[in-house]
């Protein structure tokens, strides 16, 4: 049986934004779908502490880049724990930090891989389950963005950029066209944000050096990430859909 507020699905739920949103969630009556790619300890850490506190998880392991892998995810949470209420597509890669001129192929087709097109397969399977068209309940999606889709990440991420610009037309169109069905669409953006992901893709010191650009004048959390992205899944913004909402103390 589902939480109160049904199943939510958080991809790349093991750590950082993802692991946050998934701990409030539980927070906020959600049974949650804990994916993760390879950190199968931290993901079951983010399980027993929705548990402890009374809650409904399950760790599911999968590449989202996978479309078979895709499908099962979403088969074995609807299963485990119930009709499918929220998605959040937070698993996303940077590739490597690099000039244009060490940029790969194979760089550019994993990162897209698993930040469009795995984003883009999660939403399709959640829309079969919550459309009203389908006989389904209605539901909301959250796609992350990144400030990256409007600053371009230059001399950086230009990769993990460009898949960024993808997720926010991805999100307006999806948004508009599943309106009449019961869905919502949104996206945050978050900004300079304190996780791993800066210093697993070789910009460990990314955070430091563009602090100065932030007028709020610090970094921000995932925990901050976190709670925007269960507001606008939440019943407070019932009539938002196609936004992008900015994280990032006003950078």
């Amino acid at each position: 049986m589902a939480g109160p507020m049904g199943t939510m699905i958080v991809t790349g739920a093991s750590r950082g934004i993802g692991a946050a949103t998934a701990l409030l969630a539980g927070a906020r009556g959600y049974a949650v779908a804990v994916n993760y790619r390879a950190e199968r300890a931290q993901a079951d850490a983010v399980v027993d502490r929705i548990r402890t506190a009374g809650g409904r998880a399950l760790a599911i392991a999968g590449d989202v880049a996978d479309e078979s892998v895709v499908m099962n995810l979403f088969a074995t949470a609807e299963r485990a724990l119930g009709p499918i209420s929220a998605l959040v597509n937070n698993a996303g890669i940077t590739g490597p930090f690099g000039l244009i001129e060490t940029l790969t192929a194979e760089t550019v087709e994993r990162v897209l891989a698993v930040n469009v097109k795995g984003s883009m397969i999660c939403a399709r399977e959640a829309v079969r389950r919550m459309s009203t068209r389908n006989g389904g309940a209605g539901g909301a999606i959250v796609n992350l963005s990144s400030k990256a889709a409007v600053l371009g990440s230059p001399n950086s991420w230009l990769q993990y950029a460009a898949s960024k610009g993808a997720i926010e037309s991805f999100t307006r169109g999806l948004a508009y066209e599943v309106a009449p069905f019961g869905i919502r669409v949104n996206a945050v953006q978050p900004g300079l944000i304190d996780t791993e992901i800066h210093a697993s893709g070789g910009g460990a010191q990314r955070l430091a050096d563009a602090l100065p650009s932030v007028p709020m004048g610090r970094i921000g959390t995932a925990e901050e990430v976190a709670e925007a992205i269960l507001w606008l899944l939440s019943p407070a913004a019932s009539y938002i859909t196609a936004a992008t909402l900015p994280v990032s103390g006003g950078r």
